[in-house]
């Protein structure tokens, strides 16, 4: 490490014991940590713990992605190199579920290579720590990113977008201020486009998103949905404002 890196995590550190711990306390946050290492859970964990934060931990994907669907986190951090679900793919996974997308992960992992922190931060990771660390250091980052996913601001209620109006509290929808009545698939599948406007999905993506935990789906189901959802919301089908087809590739919620 650099006298420059060094300087900045000696301040960095710093600034979080004035600002964070009074933070930690009042806030304490509820943390998972998913790590093949029975000692780097174990150290992480009691860190953690001292400083006033709710612990759960796995020690592989599969196991650690039941535990995220079922409980409620505030943070996740994750090693890269898991048995089973690989903690890239797990953070794919998790950041293409509407429930999940905005959970705060920090990665922790001995691959300190530049293209692994940047494979990391592309899949939608919020900070990315490498091995051998230091636990102050560690307790500063998790402070830091705890706080920036507090400050950013709640969705609203109602998603508005071209006179179709989305009540996620509620599940309804409605078009001109006329009530829209559909299933729970095609509510699920309509935020999580509007939610992505103008991002394009294929249809394993969406199949990931919306039908995980259906086992075997039929590809086509998505076609199927997608039909029925257009001819909910849509005025002329065959021409839809909303949902988009980019021919050979997937769909994609419009709105223009």
């Amino acid at each position: 490490m650099s006298i420059n890196e060094s300087t900045f995590v000696i301040l960095f550190i710093a600034l979080e014991q004035k600002i964070g711990y009074k933070y930690c306390m009042e806030n304490p946050g509820h943390i998972i940590v998913v790590d093949d290492e029975a000692d780097i859970v174990e150290l992480v964990s009691y860190n953690l713990k001292k400083e006033g934060f709710l612990v759960d931990a796995a020690s592989d994907g599969e196991t650690a992605l039941a535990k995220i669907r079922k409980g409620r986190y505030d943070l996740l951090i994750l090693d890269l190199m898991l048995p089973g679900i690989q903690g890239v793919e797990l953070c794919r996974i998790l950041r293409n579920d509407p429930k999940s997308a905005g959970l705060p992960i920090i990665m922790l992992t001995a691959k300190g290579e530049e293209v692994d922190k940047i494979l990391g931060l592309e899949m939608g990771a919020d900070d990315y720590i490498t091995k051998p660390f230091s636990p102050r250091e560690l307790i500063a980052r998790v402070r830091a990113v705890l706080r920036r996913s507090k400050e950013k601001a709640a969705p609203e209620k109602t998603l508005k977008i071209a006179g179709l109006e989305i009540d996620r509290e509620r599940y309804t929808v409605s078009i001109g201020g006329k009530p829209v009545k559909l299933s729970a698939t095609e509510f699920k599948l309509l935020l999580f486009l509007a939610e992505r406007k103008g991002k394009v999905f294929s249809r394993d993506q969406l199949l990931d998103a919306i039908w995980r935990d259906e086992g075997f789906v039929e590809p086509r189901t998505v076609d199927v949905h997608i039909r029925r959802l257009r001819a909910h919301i849509e005025k002329d089908a065959a021409n839809p404002r909303y949902i988009k087809t980019l021919r050979g590739i997937g769909y994609f919620f419009d709105g223009q």
